[in-house]
């Protein structure tokens, strides 16, 4: 049980430190939206970059892992958008509800979480894991809120758009450049390792800190359906993440191990983002990751004495 106090309070502890900072007025309002860019256009992707560029090709490509995580999310978030639209909702809001169940925090919280369980190892499938959130599931939730808003339906321009938008996104050119750099064989410059690095470090923390800002902001408008989303976000992913990592590819334990502890994360910033982006509800969305952030105490306490035991 100390273990995984050890692991689990540093991580809330600054989750809470953004969210009193936030209460108590000591950070105004734009200070969450600032730190999170620092976060994303110049932290992160240092980090990113790193852990790419000095990888392996043995320890990155892990096909059984990839295809754990990317069938067992996608699955959850084609059966979310069909009940949502069963429901009588708009393609626009059933792929953001969608985005709710399955888009784990895997850069904010995977990255520093995984470090404290499996060592520097553990930044390899949390990076993959990241890869597989930002460029597959968003990707799919764009394309499809693209294609649901043009009034032609003009999959060639929506895909054009989505290129477009992909290749600007330093969450995923800094890895690919990484991933290239590590081609080339060239170890890293002393200097351009320590720059990286110190610019890395800042990546978790700060990323913590503007989760709880962001938290700690109150969102007006529906949130029918929230429980549902939650539920669905912290037990379903799980249970059927598990089942492919263990059951179908027998993944190794360490890769297993992995998958399971990235699927039990809350879900991250990007359905907010891309309701807000879109001038959707934004409201369901903020509330699905204040719940999942709350209910994920318990969830990644229960995994990490799982996978203790």
């Amino acid at each position: 049980m100390s273990t995984i106090i050890d692991v689990v309070l540093p991580i809330f502890g600054l989750i809470l430190v953004g969210y009193l900072c936030r209460r108590t007025n000591r950070l105004g309002a734009t200070a969450s939206s600032e730190i999170s860019r620092f976060v994303v256009w110049l932290a992160l992707p240092a980090l990113l970059f790193k852990v790419t560029a000095t990888a392996t090709w043995e320890q990155i490509w892990q096909p059984g892992f990839v295809a754990s995580l990317t069938l067992a999310w996608t699955l959850l978030f084609a059966a979310t958008v069909a009940y949502r639209v069963r429901q009588q909702h708009t393609v626009v809001d059933a792929c953001i509800d969608g985005l709710s169940t399955t888009y784990a925090n895997t850069g904010f919280m995977g990255i520093p979480l995984c470090v404290l369980v499996f060592g520097e190892k553990g930044l390899v499938p949390a990076v993959v894991a990241t890869l597989i959130v930002a460029c597959i599931l968003f990707g799919i939730g764009i394309i499809l809120v693209e294609i649901s808003l043009q009034e032609e339906k003009h999959p060639l321009r929506a895909a054009a758009k989505v290129g477009k938008a992909l290749a600007g996104n330093p969450l995923i050119i800094s890895p690919v450049l990484g991933g290239f750099w590590a081609l080339s064989g060239i170890p890293l410059p002393a200097a351009t390792n320590q720059f990286l690095s110190l610019l890395g470090m800042a990546a978790s923390p700060c990323a913590l800190v503007s989760l709880g800002l962001l938290l700690a902001q109150r969102q007006q408008g529906r949130c029918e359906g929230t429980a549902k989303l939650v539920l669905a976000k912290l037990l379903l992913q799980p249970l059927i993440t598990a089942f492919f990592a263990f059951y179908v590819f027998d993944l190794p334990k360490f890769w297993a191990n992995s998958a399971l502890l990235l699927s039990v994360l809350p879900t991250g910033t990007g359905p907010f983002m891309l309701a807000s982006f879109y001038e959707r509800n934004a409201a369901l969305a903020s509330r699905v990751i204040l719940f999942t952030t709350i209910g994920s105490i318990v969830t990644i306490s229960v995994c990490l004495y799982v996978l203790g035991s």
